[in-house]
């Protein structure tokens, strides 16, 4: 029978060894747990097993490194000083179909999509016979559930999927993922969706998300979980993506209402501050449990940028001005050379502690929804040039050289550039910019070499065309994924 890990406990997280039976296309049992089939019949179970997929989200196998990490190593923004193997493959542009990061990332994305589908279709079967006492308690877990199980398909489908849309060009067609609307029973023939439908289920999850903490009165006030301002705020990424520009705007401004922030930090102290660890970074509308005494170590994300070798391309970093705030975090480690260079974590550094292990993934955050506004309202049927100047004001500060929209381009084409250059400063460990990389339609230069000069291993590199595969272990399981054609094709030849 399908078992998930529900168990109560204290804290957040949740323990627990996996069982690796391998009997389903989803492999996502796990021991010393209530039986899924028949445990989840109260509100306090349907609780425990939100915690459960929270934990899975957590994992470092999926948000608690990989899953965000992959976002940026496959970019221009991120250096690797060879000195260890960590991301590579993803990094040179090398992937296979027996790279453990992709085939972690699949198999943890859907085991936070199963574990939250079954909370959906227990919830909302429990919905009509439960008490008016407990029925808020149960809008908000259906709430989170809908929250994580829209976040696990938007990654699955941006790894594993051709970019929905880009520059102006739908690729929805394309083949997608397996979309986990209701639970899959063992041994079940499942096939990929097209990744339009992987969006319309993402979308539809994050609107029944968000009329379900309506329902609840609120959220539980606390950024490790998911609230409704983080809901907003994914549902503007999602629609960023999928060049719904007024969507994007919309959704921003409801998150950025909700979570009633009108000005970032621009200070180095407070900007440094940030980044303390744990929940400091209160710019973040949704971010992990990570603190001292439950995190990753060393399969931290902290560790790939710190002891694992990766930091910002000497590229990134000549985009910074001497003024700009967000240099305070760019700390370097006592054995970093300018040929070899070794960060100091970054965001994740977790100053507080001085041990990057630390250092938490801050998922949703609110400079994001200023720049995706920004964008937004370049690229709506009638552009706003001065709506998209005001909302890039409020991120483009950091730089303390620029005080007023008179120090911004004035013009449609050299203010995006000006945003794209923002995100890439702004976003830096967050995992956005390969796919901004990709529905921007850049000819890239990636696989930065030669530190401290910018230089490339690959150019000119068409990379809204790359396609991770899908992990060579799920092709051969025979329960019905089949691996995108001609993946290899588009990767650097």
């Amino acid at each position: 029978m399908k078992k998930l890990y529900i168990k109560a406990v204290s804290a957040l997280l949740l323990g627990g060894s996996m069982a690796s039976c391998g009997d389903d296309f989803l492999d996502t049992k796990l021991y010393d747990g209530i039986d899924t089939d028949s445990g989840l019949v109260n509100v306090d179970n349907i609780g425990y097993a939100v915690n459960g997929a929270y934990y899975n989200l957590y994992n470092y196998r999926f948000a608690g490194n990989f899953a965000i990490n992959i976002g940026d190593i496959a970019s221009d923004i991120t250096y690797w000083n060879g000195l260890t193997g960590h991301f590579d493959d993803i990094y040179r542009f090398h992937p296979q179909e027996t790279s453990n990061y992709l085939y972690y990332i699949w198999n943890y994305g859907y085991k936070v999509a199963d574990n939250s589908a079954r909370v959906i279709k227990a919830g909302n079967e429990l919905y009509a016979t439960t008490n008016e006492d407990e029925k808020p308690s149960l809008d908000l877990y259906l709430a989170e559930a809908y929250c994580l199980r829209a976040y696990s398909h938007f990654i699955l489908v941006n790894v594993y999927g051709h970019q929905y849309k880009v520059n102006g060009q739908d690729f929805g067609a394309k083949p997608g993922i397996v979309i986990i609307d209701e639970p899959v029973p063992a041994n079940t023939q499942v096939a990929r969706a097209t990744v339009a439908e992987a969006y319309t289920q993402i979308v539809s999850d994050l609107n029944n998300a968000i009329s379900h903490f309506k329902a609840a009165g609120g959220d539980r006030g606390d950024v490790v979980y998911f609230n409704l301002a983080a809901a907003y705020g994914l549902l503007s990424r999602v629609n960023l993506y999928m060049e719904n520009w007024q969507g994007a705007i919309d959704a921003a401004d409801d998150a950025i209402a909700t979570f009633g922030v009108t000005s970032l930090v621009y200070d180095d102290a407070a900007y440094k501050a940030l980044y303390n660890g744990g929940t400091s970074n209160d710019e973040s509308m949704f971010c992990l449990a990570i603190t001292p005494s439950d995190n990753w170590s060393a399969n931290s994300s902290g560790y790939i940028w710190s002891s694992y070798n990766y930091s910002p391309s000497p590229y990134l970093q000549s985009l910074y001005g001497p003024n700009d705030c967000r240099l305070a975090i760019e700390t370097w480690g006592g054995s970093s050379t300018p040929q070899a260079p070794v960060y100091g974590g970054g965001k994740l550094a977790a100053f507080a502690y001085g041990n990057p292990s630390y250092g938490t993934e801050y998922i949703i955050n609110a400079p994001e929804m200023f720049l995706n506004q920004a964008e937004a309202y370049l690229k709506i049927a009638t552009p706003d040039i001065s709506k998209a100047q005001d909302a890039l004001l409020v991120v483009a500060k950091r730089n303390r050289d620029i005080t007023s929209v008179a120090d911004l381009p004035s013009d449609a084409t050299g203010l995006m550039a000006f945003i794209k250059d923002e995100r890439a400063r702004e976003l830096f460990q967050e995992g956005h910019r390969l796919y901004d990389l990709r529905r921007w339609d850049v000819m890239a230069n990636v696989a930065a070499t030669d530190a401290p000069n910018i230089d490339y291993l690959v150019k000119n590199y068409k990379i809204s065309d790359l396609v991770f595969p899908i992990p060579v272990d799920e092709i051969n399981s025979g329960f019905g994924v089949t691996q995108t054609e001609g993946w290899s094709e588009t990767l650097p030849q």
